[in-house]
C-alpha cells in the first residue's frame, strides 16, 4: 500500500493543495499527518478543514498546542509567537475541538508517528544528529518512525550497532534495519529548497520517497501580508529557510 505522510503544513493552503494533488497522482491510499497544521501561515482553518476530512490519522505539533493555549510562548521566536496568538483568535470552534482530541503520538499501519521525538513527544526536541537519533531509536519499537518538526527531510537508519544518515530523495528499505524518517515540511521548508515536501512510503515495495512540489509562493506570501502577520514569514518562503 502507498501511504502519504505529511507534516508541518503551517497554515499554508497553497502548498497543501499542490501536495494533495501530487499525493493523488502517486496513487496514495491513506494519509497520516504529523501535526503543525497551523502556525506561520494565514490559512489555518482552511488547512485543518481540508485535512481533517481526508487523513486517516494525525498527531499534534507544538504550533497546534500553542494555538490551543496549552503551550507557553516564551520559547517561541517572536514572529512565531505573534502568529500563534493570531491563530488562537482565528480558529473556528469545530477545528479547535478536533485539534484538542488529537494525541501526541500514534501507531499507524505498523509505523510510529510523532511530531518531534518518540522519547518525549510533548517536549518538542529536535532530531538533528546521529547522537539525537540514537536516543530516539530506543524510544519506539516499530521498524519505522516518522517525525517532522525540524522541517528538514532525511532518513536515519540503524542495524542496532551503527547509525547512518542520508538526504537522498529515494531510499530503498533493507531487511534488518530500522528507520527514523523526517518527512520535511509542506508549508515552510527549511532545507534551502522552497518546494513543498511530503513523504511517500510504499510498504509493499519497501521504499521511501521524499517528494517535492512547487507551489504559488507569492500567493501564500500575499495571504500572510494581507492577514497582517510578520512580513518575514512571507519572505522566508521564497528561500526555503
Amino acid at each position: 500500500m502507498k501511504l502519504g505522510i505529511l507534516s508541518d503544513i503551517h497554515g499554508n493552503r497553497e502548498a497543501l493543495e499542490v501536495v494533495l494533488a501530487d499525493v493523488a497522482a502517486q496513487g496514495v491510499q491513506a494519509i497520516g499527518c504529523l501535526g503543525d497544521f497551523v502556525g506561520y501561515g494565514a490559512s489555518p482553518n482552511d488547512c485543518i478543514g481540508i485535512l481533517r476530512a481526508i487523513v486517516e490519522v494525525a498527531v499534534l505539533g507544538n504550533h497546534d498546542v500553542a494555538a490551543l493555549g496549552r503551550l507557553k510562548l516564551g520559547g517561541f521566536q517572536s514572529d512565531a509567537a505573534t502568529t500563534a496568538r493570531w491563530t488562537m483568535d482565528q480558529l473556528e470552534p469545530d477545528h479547535r475541538a478536533w485539534l484538542e482530541a488529537l494525541p501526541y503520538t500514534a501507531q499507524w499501519r505498523g509505523v510510529r508517528l510523532v511530531h518531534a521525538t518518540p522519547s518525549e513527544p510533548e517536549d518538542w526536541h529536535y532530531v538533528l544528529s546521529i547522537a539525537d537519533a540514537e536516543i530516539e531509536f530506543h524510544a519506539f519499537r516499530e521498524r519505522i518512525g516518522f517525525i517532522g518538526h525540524s522541517h528538514v527531510p532525511g532518513v536515519f537508519a540503524t542495524d542496532g550497532a551503527q547509525i547512518t544518515y542520508t538526504r537522498a530523495s529515494s531510499v530503498p528499505l533493507r531487511s534488518g534495519l530500522r528507520y527514523l524518517v523526517n518527512v520535511g515540511s509542506v508549508g515552510q521548508p527549511r532545507d534551502g529548497d522552497p518546494r513543498a515536501a511530503w513523504m511517500l512510503y510504499d510498504d509493499e515495495g519497501d521504499t521511501l520517497e521524499h517528494r517535492r512540489v512547487a507551489y504559488d509562493v507569492e500567493r501564500s506570501g500575499t495571504r500572510i501580508r494581507e492577514a497582517g502577520l510578520p512580513l518575514f514569514l512571507a519572505e522566508r518562503l521564497k528561500w526555503g529557510e
